[in-house]
């Protein structure tokens, strides 16, 4: 297969939430068959309901800087599936991954056709193993895992990390994961497995008791990373307060990465990672946009905590579209108000909440007159555009996908 005929393929095979299948059985299966890649390397699985992206983000940094070969694979993308895989920083190639998803598929139906899996494997079970086959190939050193979604089940989970790092645990995907914020976090604590090495974020009492748990069923002794009041000292190259705390996070990894390589990592190599690194459609500004993808209470939250820092007074035009699966009460009664003109849309993906279906969410101190709807993202900008002066921000959130769909938009005009 080409990339294109890759990429087609892939995406055949369903909405990576709607069509997931989490389990490890067969994930497991399959990576023996390409020769368990996984075990060519160290790895650190990043596990938590905001902030692990960022955490990923900065140790990968940390660690380049430290001249460790690493791999990073990160999930959703934005506006291109090779930016879910890099490789010492880089975007794997188009002809790379076309390569690789060819070798996994092949694998994949030879196995099905022998009966050795249960099931065609799904978008993230055969995107985590080209990943994983990617850094087996580029002899990384250390490779650097998002978790997609909960943990004791995800495919990530399947690498069996030697390091695991969990951010702040919230109420997220619960029609998976659990309705208590106790059942979600044993489902991501199950990351954790004897002899591996744990940080463990800043988390809720609840929260805590749950991993701390599971530590000592395993028989580990986390590092814990507390809930400081002083900003750090580094500067950082994600903006937000709410990025010291996974900074903090990725700099007690850094330390385990460092006694797992037995390889340096200076405090000046810490400092200057954390300040370049870079996480596109995470408060990135573009003109007179900013783009975040925050897609639940708590990173709207952040979000909202960052306005009020940077952009008190300043008009804020809201271009909002959000995921069926999303707690949209909660997130509309903390963001919308706080935006002088609301913007409705529907992003391109299967799981969008329609526009029709966000106008019941409207919050009852929301003018009328100050609320519009649209029928596509494309339509969202024009309005936006209209109705937006030139010392105003469009802030877009609410979605990483529809957060890629205008930043793939805006990029297209610059260039």
């Amino acid at each position: 297969m080409n990339f294109r005929e890759s990429q087609d393929y892939l995406y055949s095979l369903g909405n990576e939430v709607e069509a997931m299948k989490l389990g490890l059985e067969n994930i497991r299966a399959l990576l023996a068959a390409l020769g368990k890649p996984h075990t060519k390397y160290k790895k650190v699985q990043v596990a938590g309901t905001n902030g692990k992206g960022s955490v990923c983000v900065f140790l990968d940094s940390i660690c380049r800087r430290a001249d460790i070969r690493t791999g990073l694979y990160t999930s959703p993308h934005l506006t291109s599936i090779t930016e879910r895989i890099k490789i010492d920083g880089a975007d794997i190639s188009e002809t790379d991954f076309a390569s690789l998803a060819t070798a996994v598929r092949e694998r994949s139906e030879k196995m099905l056709d022998a009966g050795d899996l249960h099931y065609r494997p799904t978008f993230f079970e055969q995107v985590t193993a080209i990943a994983l086959l990617a850094f087996a190939e580029a002899n990384v050193e250390l490779a650097v895992l998002e978790t997609g979604l909960g943990g004791r089940l995800d495919a990530t989970t399947a690498a069996e990390a030697e390091i695991v790092a969990i951010t702040r645990i919230d109420l997220d995907h619960q029609e998976f994961l659990g309705e208590t914020i106790e059942q979600i976090a044993a489902e991501k604590a199950a990351i954790i497995r004897p002899g591996t090495h744990v940080v463990i974020g800043p988390q809720r009492p609840e929260v805590m008791k749950v991993l701390l748990a599971r530590c000592a069923e395993v028989g580990t002794r986390p590092k814990m990373v507390s809930d400081a009041g002083e900003p750090l000292e580094a500067r950082l190259g994600l903006p937000g307060r709410h990025q010291d705390e996974n900074a903090r996070i990725a700099m007690t990894a850094a330390q385990l990465v460092e006694r797992l390589l037995k390889k340096p990592v200076s405090e000046d190599v810490i400092s200057r990672g954390l300040e370049i690194a870079r996480h596109p459609g995470r408060l990135e500004h573009i003109g007179n946009f900013l783009l975040d993808g925050a897609h639940n209470p708590g990173g709207i939250t952040a979000l909202v905590t960052f306005l009020d820092e940077v952009y008190k007074g300043t008009h804020i035009t809201l271009i909002f579209g959000v995921m069926r699966d999303k707690n949209v009460p909660e997130m509309a009664k903390i963001i919308w108000p706080r935006a002088d003109i609301v913007i409705l849309t529907e992003p391109s993906n299967s799981r969008a909440m329609t526009t029709a279906e966000l106008k019941k969410h409207v919050p009852p101190n929301i003018e009328p007159a100050n609320a519009h709807s649209t029928d596509s993202v494309d339509q969202a900008l024009r309005t936006a555009y209209e109705l937006t002066s030139d010392d105003g921000i469009i802030l877009v959130t609410g979605s990483l996908y529809l957060v890629g769909e205008v930043r793939g938009k805006l990029i297209a005009d610059i260039c």
